[in-house]
């Protein structure tokens, strides 16, 4: 019987792969798409991330980050990271790098999708295999979860994300966050000659009517996509619990608040490790609570940021309190890397 059978092979299902075969356990991934898959994301890895990855054994490429840079057209803050970088890389170069180490470790991949699931005493049985644990990577709309009655209600105004590259040479090796009361733009530096710029906001639309929202912006960019437009949303997803049985949620099937900070891979990758950590010690009931410690700061500044971004009378407020309390943003930046 297979240890691990991980439902999704993102980046989220294949950390949790990669640390199960590092603990010395058999690990299987289910996925229905070819690699690398892309997707809409800010592509933008704070130091935790790179330490988290690296740590994992994933030989990363990409352009280095140093830290995050607010702007409202007016206003202005820049916060370093403190000792370590980040680093800007494409959805699609960090997928195919996860990809690899897992296949160094042994992980066998198939070519499939779990759409239901069976538990036993001793196991599950899944995408025609059976596993003594199933963990559900299989994204921010989960189906598993769904199925599973995990997902909660959300009331809140729901957020969407657009994300398009341009080719042309990075101006900053912070990333950008341009606020407006639309919403806020993500310029991500990932090649010597490209930028991601991703697009959050309530508002339903094209992506170069958002873009517009953000005064200088589209000049910089120089009329010059070299991408196609993708999308994502809503992106807030309230879950009742990680663990059911011997089924278990990591990554954007966990749980999700906001991509505004920049940090689905790290939290993603730590989550993993602890996940398979509490299965090695058969103790599941673990990763609960781990998760809730892992994401706390996360879940607390991330939703508190989400909840000034949606009214404009106090969005158009962050830059200039930014700007003026240099200290707290500063703090703030480090305390999310």
């Amino acid at each position: 019987m297979i240890d691990v059978l991980v439902a999704g092979g993102g980046p989220a299902g294949l950390a949790t792969a990669i640390h199960a075969a590092l603990a010395g356990m058999e690990a299987v991934v289910v996925e229905p798409r070819a690699t690398p898959v892309d997707k809409a994301c800010g592509e933008g890895l704070m130091p935790g991330g790179v330490a988290a990855l690296t740590a994992m054994g994933v030989e990363l490429t990409g352009r280095p980050l140093r830290g995050i840079h607010y702007l409202d057209g007016r206003h202005s803050a820049r916060a370093a990271f403190h000792d370590a970088e980040g680093l800007g890389v494409r959805r699609t170069v960090l997928h195919a790098a996860l990809a690899r180490r897992a296949a160094e470790l042994g992980v066998k991949t198939v070519t499939g999708r779990v759409s239901s699931v069976r538990q036993y005493g001793d196991g599950v049985e899944a995408g025609g295999l059976r596993a003594r644990w199933l963990v559900a990577a299989d994204g921010l709309h989960s189906p598993i979860r769904r199925s599973l009655g995990l997902g909660l209600p959300d009331t809140r105004p729901r957020r969407y994300g657009l994300r398009r590259h341009y080719r042309v040479a990075p101006w900053n090796d912070h990333v950008e966050v341009h606020w407006s009361g639309a919403g806020e733009a993500y310029v991500t530096p990932v090649a010597g000659d490209l930028v991601g710029v991703a697009i959050l906001s309530t508002r339903r639309g094209g992506y170069e009517e958002h873009l517009e929202a953000f005064p200088g912006l589209p000049a910089r960019l120089d009329g010059a996509p070299a991408t196609a437009v993708r999308g994502a949303g809503p992106l807030r997803q309230r879950v009742r619990s990680r663990v059911a049985g011997r089924v278990l949620l990591v990554g954007d099937a966990a749980g999700y608040t906001d991509a505004l900070t920049g940090e689905g891979v790290s939290l993603a990758a730590r989550c993993a490790r602890s996940l398979v950590d509490s299965l090695r010690r058969g103790r599941p009931q673990d990763y609960e609570r781990a998760w809730a410690r892992i994401s706390r700061a996360h879940r607390l500044l991330t939703g508190a940021l989400v909840y000034v971004a949606g009214r404009p009378g106090t969005a158009r407020l962050v830059v200039p309190a930014a700007q003026r309390l240099p200290a707290v943003f500063t703090a703030t930046v480090r305390a999310l890397a």
